[in-house]
């Protein structure tokens, strides 16, 4: 008998770039860059090195300067020499045809920007016919202004009639710019297409959501991987998808929920993340319809996070653009099972930092003006759950006397 050798599939390699300029500091590109770091292994890439510069602002043609490119590609050379090869490199900004173009005649591998990682995650993660049909679309949307580098090869076949050859001459438009154009208009059909079709399922949606009844609609916004799938789980006793992953949840998902005989709808929607294009939160808009069209927004936040007041405003800057930050809403300071501070030494003068605080003296911040508004919990833990609930019973039924007040007989409140 033959005997058949299940061979181990190797991850692919990627190297990370970023920049320190005077509006991201040191400490900012590192966070971002662990953020990028997370992004890729969700992607499925083993990260194996980072390089960073410190410039006034990208390079036009290459992102970082001509000395720091080459030292990226003398890094991939010595590992190809060592036979590890450099699966891709990953910008950690959205990088013009130009300068991917240049990126990749000078290193020679594949070339990867924080916005086309996100959307190789999407397009993993996407499961619905909703969610797929907004993930080409915004591929396609990125993809069309840099559809140029693809056909650079062929431009240089150009000849035509003249013995010119000059920017100005006629006649030379060459088999490369034909086929640019031919694809620029393939994609074009096909992104009127998926908008069109994209309507459709809207239609469909908006249906589906009359037909809902009289109840109070409640979403869980936040920053992607704060726990929200695990938290509709908890009170939606349901099997929703979740997991230490960032976009573990792209499809908006509703379960209708029962607290002390008061039922409402409870949505989990996609995580929001920092740097996404104005284009790339377009064709996502649709799947964020729930948000809009919400009595009560959650926003759950991960306060373990040492960066978790910026995701806060990444959250909130992204409601803001759908038209929602003046809804009712509540703020859930997730996964304090997970909070860790340093005491500082006694000799130490300088001024304390959030990672020298404790839970309890954050409580006391600009977070005790939230009063009734801002709640601590452990979904994984169920540390808190109950005061949660008996909060989230309270605010929705007030929501439902204001919005349904002929129905309220049909829940009266509960005996304290």
């Amino acid at each position: 008998m033959k005997e058949f050798v299940i061979s181990e599939v190797k991850a692919e390699t990627a190297i990370l770039v970023g920049l320190i300029t005077q509006e991201q500091n040191e400490a900012k590109t590192n966070e971002y860059l662990d953020e990028l770091e997370f992004l890729a292994d969700t992607a499925g890439a083993v990260t194996v090195k980072r390089f960073t510069q410190r410039v006034g602002g990208p390079n036009q043609t290459t992102y970082v300067g001509k000395g720091k490119l080459e030292e990226i590609k003398q890094y991939i050379q010595q590992e190809e020499d060592e036979e590890r090869e450099i699966g891709m490199v990953i910008f950690d900004d959205e990088l013009s045809a130009k300068q991917m173009r240049n990126i990749e005649n000078e290193l020679k591998v594949k070339i990867l920007d924080r916005t086309s990682l996100i959307l190789d995650i999407f397009a993993m993660r996407a499961q619905t016919a909703n969610a797929k049909t907004q993930v080409e679309l915004a591929q396609y949307r990125y993809m069309l202004p840099r559809l140029q580098r693809l056909w650079t090869h062929l431009e240089r076949q150009g000849g035509g009639s003249g013995s010119g050859g000059g920017k100005g001459s006629v006649g030379l438009r060459g088999p490369g710019e034909t086929q640019l154009e031919m694809d620029r208009r393939i994609i074009l059909q096909r992104m009127s297409l998926l908008k069109q079709r994209l309507v459709e399922i809207d239609r469909q949606k908006v249906t589906q959501r009359k037909n809902r009844g009289r109840m109070i609609r409640v979403a869980l916004v936040g920053y992607t991987n704060v726990g929200k799938s695990t938290i509709m789980n908890l009170l939606a006793k349901s099997e929703v998808f979740a997991e230490n992953k960032l976009f573990a949840t792209l499809d908006t998902t509703v379960r209708k929920v029962v607290v002390d005989n008061l039922p409402f709808l409870l949505a989990d929607t996609v995580g929001f993340i920092r740097k996404l294009p104005t284009d790339l939160v377009d064709s996502f808009k649709s799947t964020l319809d729930e948000v809009r069209e919400a009595d009560l927004l959650i926003h759950v936040v991960d306060i373990s996070h040492p960066d978790f007041e910026e995701q806060i405003k990444v959250v909130e800057n992204t409601l803001g653009e759908l038209g929602c930050a003046d809804k009712p809403s509540m703020i859930v300071f997730n996964k304090i099972d997970n909070y860790t501070w340093v005491e500082k030494e006694e000799d130490d003068l300088t001024p304390a930092t959030k990672e020298n605080i404790t839970l309890d003296e954050l409580k006391r911040t600009w977070m005790a003006r939230l009063n009734e508004n801002c709640l601590f919990i452990s979904a994984r833990e169920k540390e808190n759950i109950d005061e949660f609930r008996n909060t989230l019973y309270t605010k929705v039924r007030e929501l439902h006397v204001q919005k349904y007040p002929y129905n309220d007989f049909l829940y009266p409140m509960v005996e304290e």
